[in-house]
């Protein structure tokens, strides 16, 4: 009987946090804000990228800590095409269905990044690849 209302309380709990929210969603589940690149994007970019293409790396010529880094793009151009994915070079490469000419897919001698990693950086860069001012701090 303590198992079933102690259940009950927390679903009242969870109900009661909801509601008072107004059923909004987080700003960090958000694609189109400036935490959902802090919280959800980054860490991707900085565990699978930085490495070549962050901090005084910049393999390529190309700087993935900046939105304008990736809007200047390296020697092939821009990477990021805010608003479409399928435009975006940064998607298809991490997709691995890059340019025929390029034999490098991203990131290059590791698996492929997970698919739901995929999914986030699809979604923020449809949502305009909104980024802090500073979003290049470590």
């Amino acid at each position: 009987m303590r198992r079933i209302v102690a259940g009950v309380s927390v679903l009242i709990a969870a109900w009661v946090v909801w509601g008072l929210q107004g059923g909004r969603v987080e700003a960090s589940d958000n694609a189109a804000t400036p935490e959902f690149y802090t919280t959800q994007v980054q860490p991707i970019l900085r565990a699978n990228c930085y490495r070549c293409h962050g901090g005084f790396n910049h393999r390529g010529g190309l700087s993935l800590q900046t939105r304008a880094g990736m809007l200047k793009g390296g020697h092939d151009g821009p990477v990021l095409v805010p608003g479409d994915p399928a435009k975006s070079l940064l998607v298809r490469l991490i997709r691995h269905e890059g340019p025929a000419n390029d034999p490098m897919p991203m990131p290059p001698k590791s698996p492929k990044i997970s698919d739901a990693d995929i999914a986030i950086i699809s979604r923020w860069v449809q949502a305009g690849a909104i980024m802090p001012a500073d979003a290049a701090q470590p």
